[in-house]
């Protein structure tokens, strides 16, 4: 990719290590390369650097001139990005950095995620660990992998060599909003057995696409449909004309992304294309007055095949039933802080392999208890429907701390810099704070970042003036601590 397209931008030294960051591949799960680049920026720095076995990378940063003996503050963020693309994109994310662009206002990548979530943290960590001339006290900066698929960096960490117990984690999308408490969370799967055989007979293929999409926490209560749940609806009203054997389901890439399209393929015994592109119109109004879809478009084509490798009709009416059984979006709203959400799951990813078709969820809820019980309701309806369940990436709530000096130190701080009062809120979405909290007992944390749009999409935006007053802002605050 082209260099230097962030050139010019403010702050120049932040947005040039963004930019350093965006030509290196750093997909969740892909972080060898940019840990090893980080590893490396510290070496070429003379800043003390432990690169751990899972690639999580910590920085040990002296205080600059004056503030040599003050106490050490955390700053945190993950390196790793969500890699969603455009379908017609034809960038390899794996192996290729991104297409930046700016229109001015706001940075994009062009056909893909951005990564700005959180790649803006890492520039500013790079920043502040290679100018002295910033005032600071000591920092120990945690750059974690593996934050979108479950914050196994987080949880797999040794924090013993830090002593800091003042932590600002950069890690929210929201200008002006300080992040003080957010949900748990955990991956969940349901997994049934496909057992197949060769179908004869017309072949059919369903399509759900032009939804929104959007972070499965911060954007499931913005009315959003999950294009999975809709491909559900689809089967089981075709299901009701006609009997069918799936041969192919595909939907959604990533459990914790509100999933914007589905393919399905079928053998369709007696097909009446007719009656079935009747029902795609119905159910594609349908979407449009119950969600804020406009770009949904839902539909059904012939295809150049006859017969497949496919399920039963029974064994596709078993998927579908489990599919339209399955809960997904808000569950329970909090009680103590009005409209924030606080029970969720999100229906990511649906797919039909070889063995088996499965089932992956990202369940959200900063109540422990309501949380176990959502994953307990998803392991009992796999084994309803005569599968089995899996999880991983359980992880804790964080709980909001009443005496907090940082929060009062940084509320006071935004006051007299910008002249309006920040927002001190909860978030429905995962941020590694609560891990880490268990690892550095007393710990006294705030999240903030810059304003960014649509994260976790290809239409993911990141303002160019908010960072510059957020940096403004993480810098003055430094300087005070």
């Amino acid at each position: 990719m082209n260099t230097q397209r962030l050139a010019g931008l403010e702050p120049q030294s932040v947005f040039a290590h963004f930019e350093q960051l965006c030509a290196i591949p750093h997909g969740s799960g892909n972080t060898k390369q940019v840990s090893d680049f980080l590893a490396a920026f510290a070496a070429k720095n003379g800043i003390k650097c432990i690169q751990d076995s899972l690639n999580n990378i910590l920085w040990f940063v002296p205080g600059t001139c004056g503030m040599e003996s003050h106490r050490p503050v955390v700053l945190q963020g993950h390196m790793d990005m969500v890699c969603e693309k455009d379908a017609g994109c034809p960038l390899d994310m794996a192996t290729q950095g991104l297409d930046l662009a700016h229109d001015g206002e706001n940075i994009y990548a062009r056909g893909t995620t951005l990564g700005g979530d959180d790649g803006i943290a890492v520039a500013f960590a790079m920043t502040l660990a290679s100018d002295s001339s910033i005032p600071h006290p000591p920092l120990e900066i945690l750059l974690t992998v593996d934050e979108e698929v479950g914050m196994e960096g987080a949880s797999g960490v040794d924090l013993t060599p830090f002593t800091g117990r003042t932590m600002i984690n950069l890690d929210s999308e929201d200008e002006g909003i300080f992040t003080v408490s957010c949900a748990g969370g955990a991956r969940g799967t349901i997994h049934l057995n496909a057992q197949r055989r060769a179908v004869y007979g017309p072949c059919v293929r369903l399509t759900v696409e032009g939804l929104a999409g959007g972070h499965s926490g911060v954007d499931i209560d913005k009315r959003r449909a999950n294009a999975n749940k809709v491909m559900g609806e689809l089967l089981g009203r075709v299901q009701s004309l006609m009997p069918v054997c799936i041969t192919s389901f595909t939907g959604g890439a990533k459990d914790n992304a509100i999933p914007r399209s589905c393919t399905v393929t079928l053998v369709a015994l007696g097909i009446d294309l007719e009656r079935i592109n009747g029902v795609t119109s119905a159910l594609e109004d349908e979407i449009r007055a119950a969600y804020d879809e406009p770009d949904v478009y839902i539909h059904a084509e012939d295809i150049d095949a006859l017969g497949g490798n496919a399920l039963t009709t029974g064994d596709s009416a078993r998927l579908t039933a489990c599919l339209n059984s399955a809960p997904n979006g808000i569950q329970a709203w909090s009680k103590d802080i009005p409209g924030l959400v606080q029970t969720s799951l999100n229906l990511g990813v649906a797919k039909l392999g070889e063995e088996e078709f499965t089932m992956t969820f990202a369940v959200r809820s900063s109540v422990n208890a309501e949380k176990r019980s959502l994953l307990k309701k998803l392991e009992e309806l796999a084994a309803f429907h005569g599968g089995s369940y899996s999880q991983m990436g359980d992880y804790p709530a964080w709980e909001y701390r009443a005496d907090s000096p940082l929060r009062e130190t940084m509320v006071a701080l935004y006051t007299d810099m910008f002249g309006v009062s920040p927002v001190v809120s909860a978030i429905h979405a995962g941020l590694e704070c609560g891990i880490l909290s268990a690892k550095l007992p007393g710990l006294d944390c705030v999240s903030i970042g810059p304003q960014m749009q649509d994260i976790h999409t290809s239409r993911e935006k990141l303002s160019i003036a908010s960072t510059k007053r957020t940096w403004d802002f993480l810098c003055a605050l430094l300087g005070r601590l």
